[in-house]
C-alpha cells in the first residue's frame, strides 16, 4: 500500500488524465478515459480472404471439424453401463444433439435435415448421453486443444488473465430460476462467462438474476479446469466490491475491474502514522486500515479461502452467510483486506495508462463473445423455452461448445492464412493487436441441417507447441 500510494502521490502532478481535489462536485477524483486506439485496417480483408478460400461454412460443419480434430465429444459418456450404438452413428447423433441445443432450434428441427437420424433416436441418445458434466468436460477438451494448437508467432505468448461478465437470456417465466432483472430490463436468467484474451471460453455458469456476480467471477477462476494458469480477472463494475477484492487477495489472484464511478472511490491509509505522508492524495483518503481486525481473524480467513479453493464450500454460500450477519468479525476482517487491496489497485490504475487500456481490451473480448451469442443461439428468438433448470443448463453449455468450436476452427484458418508471407507482412501493429478468432463473416448458422461425415474442411493439422524443458536441478 505504501509503495503504490507513494508512487501515485509522486507522479500525480505529471499525470494529465487525473487530478485529485476536494472541490470536485462529484467526488475527489477527476479522471479522463484513455484515447481510443487506432482502428485496424486489414482485418476485414483477411476475413474476406478466409471466406473466399473456404467458402461459407455451415455451423454444423464447424462443430464436426472441431469434434473430429479434438475428440471432445468422447467426454459425453452414457448414463447406463451397456451400449450397443455404433461409434460412427453415435458421433453423428451427438453432433446433431449438440447443434440442436446450442442453437436453441431444438431436436425436432435438427432431425428434419439430411442425415438419416430420426427425432426419436436423437431424443433417446440425448437422454442417455447429454449431461452437464459431459458438456463441461467437452468444453475443457476443446479449450485445451486450442491452446495447444496456437502459434506463438501469430497470437503471442499465452496470457494468464481472463475477462468475465454476464449475459442476460430471456426465459419462460414458469421456471424458478427466471426472474426480472432490473439492469437488463426483462425476465430471464444470467449466463456468466470467463473468456481469455484469445476469445476462448474457459468457463460458463447459469445463474438466476439475483446471484452475486462477485461470487460467479471467483467460482469461474477456481473451477475452470483447463490448462490455462489464470492469475488475473478483468471484470466490470458489477463484478467487483471491497469484499471481492478481499477474497481474491486471499485466493492469490488479481482482481482487475473497470470501476464506473471511480471519481467517488475512497483510498485508505496504511496506518495512523501515515496521516500526512500523502499530501496530494489527502482529499481522496479516508481512515486507516484496521490491521488488528485482520490479524485477530487471520486463521479463519485462511480457512474460508481454503474451503473455496478445494471446493468444499461455494463462494456464493460463504457470501450469503456473511451478508446475513455483516457484523461477523471474519467478514469485517475480509472487508479490511479488501479495502487495502482495492486501494493498491486504484492507486496503480490511476497512474498506469497501459493497465487502463489492458482492462478495456479484456472486457471488449467479452462483449464480442456476447455478440456471437445472438448469431449462434438463434432458435426461438434466443429465448430459453424449457421450464427445467437442467435443460436450460444443457442449452447454455451446448452454446458454449458451439462457440468454442468456432474459435478453434477460426484459429486454424487464420494461422493457415498468415503462414503466407504476403499476409503476414500486410498486417500492421493495430491489426495484430485487434486480431481475434471470434468472427462469423464466413458462417452459415441457419437453414436445413445437412451432416456429411465424409466432407472435411481443408485445414492443415496443427503442430502442438512443445513445453519448454525445465532446467535441471543443481
Amino acid at each position: 500500500m505504501r509503495a503504490e500510494l507513494g508512487a501515485l502521490d509522486t507522479k500525480l502532478p505529471k499525470l494529465p488524465w487525473v487530478t485529485i481535489s476536494g472541490k470536485h462536485r462529484n467526488g475527489a477524483i477527476k479522471f479522463t478515459d484513455p484515447e481510443p486506439q487506432k482502428e485496424p485496417k486489414n482485418l476485414r480483408k483477411l476475413k474476406k480472404a478466409i471466406r473466399k478460400k473456404w467458402g461459407t461454412v455451415a455451423l454444423i460443419d464447424i462443430l464436426k471439424e472441431a469434434a473430429l480434430r479434438t475428440g471432445m465429444l468422447k467426454a459425453l459418456a452414457p448414463v447406463g453401463t451397456r451400449e450397443a450404438i455404433d461409434e460412427a452413428k453415435l458421433l453423428e447423433r451427438l453432433l446433431l444433439i449438440a447443434y440442436a441445443y446450442g442453437t436453441n432450434s431444438g431436436i425436432g428441427s435438427a432431425a428434419a435435415g439430411e442425415h438419416g437420424h430420426s427425432e426419436e433416436k436423437l431424443r433417446y441418445t440425448a437422454r442417455r448421453y447429454l449431461t452437464a458434466v459431459g458438456l463441461k468436460a467437452a468444453g475443457v477438451e476443446i479449450a485445451n486443444a486450442t491452446f495447444a494448437a496456437r502459434s506463438e508467432a501469430v497470437w503471442g505468448q499465452g496470457t494468464t488473465t481472463v475477462a468475465s461478465d454476464s449475459t442476460h437470456f430471456k426465459a419462460w417465466d414458469r421456471n424458478i430460476f427466471t426472474e426480472w432483472h432490473s439492469r437488463y430490463g426483462g425476465r430471464g436468467v444470467l449466463v456468466y462467462w470467463h473468456i481469455e484474451k484469445g476469445s476462448m471460453a474457459i468457463h460458463s455458469q447459469l445463474l438466476n438474476c439475483t446471484a452475486s456476480e462477485v461470487a460467479a467471477a471467483i467460482e469461474g477462476m477456481m473451477r475452470h479446469a483447463t490448462t490455462m494458469q489464470a492469475e488475473g480477472n478483468y471484470v466490470d463494475s458489477h463484478g467487483q466490491s471491497e469484499i471481492g477484492f478481499g477474497l481474491t487477495r486471499l485466493l492469490g489472484y488479481d482482481l482487475l475491474p473497470r470501476i464506473k464511478q471511480i471519481n467517488k472511490v475512497k483510498l485508505y491509509r496504511p496506518g495512523r502514522e501515515d496521516e500526512d505522508s500523502y499530501e496530494r492524495l489527502a482529499d481522496a483518503m479516508t481512515r486507516p486500515i484496521r490491521w488488528d481486525v485482520i490479524e485477530n481473524n487471520y486463521d479463519q480467513l485462511i480457512k474460508y479461502a481454503t474451503a473455496i479453493q478445494v471446493g468444499t464450500a461455494s463462494t456464493e454460500a460463504i457470501l450469503r452467510r456473511f451478508t446475513r450477519t455483516v457484523s461477523h468479525p471474519v467478514y469485517q476482517a475480509m472487508l479490511e483486506v479488501g479495502k487495502a487491496q482495492k486501494t493498491i489497485f486504484v492507486a496503480r490504475y490511476l497512474r498506469d495508462r497501459d493497465l487502463q487500456r489492458e482492462i478495456q481490451e479484456g472486457l471488449n473480448v467479452v462483449e464480442g463473445w456476447n455478440g456471437a451469442n445472438d448469431i449462434i443461439f438463434f432458435g426461438k428468438s434466443g429465448e430459453l423455452s424449457s421450464n427445467r433448470r437442467d435443460q436450460q443448463e444443457l442449452s447454455v453449455l451446448a452454446l458454449h461448445l458451439l462457440q468454442t468450436a468456432l474459435v478453434f476452427v477460426n484459429t486454424l484458418m487464420i494461422q493457415e492464412m498468415l503462414a503466407d508471407p504476403e499476409w503476414a507482412n500486410l498486417l500492421t501493429e493495430e491489426d495484430k493487436r485487434a486480431l481475434t478468432p471470434l468472427f462469423w463473416m464466413h458462417l452459415q448458422p441457419y437453414g436445413e441441417v445437412r451432416l456429411n461425415m465424409g466432407s472435411r474442411l481443408q485445414l492443415a493439422q496443427p503442430v502442438p507447441q512443445e513445453p519448454e524443458p525445465e532446467p535441471a536441478a543443481a
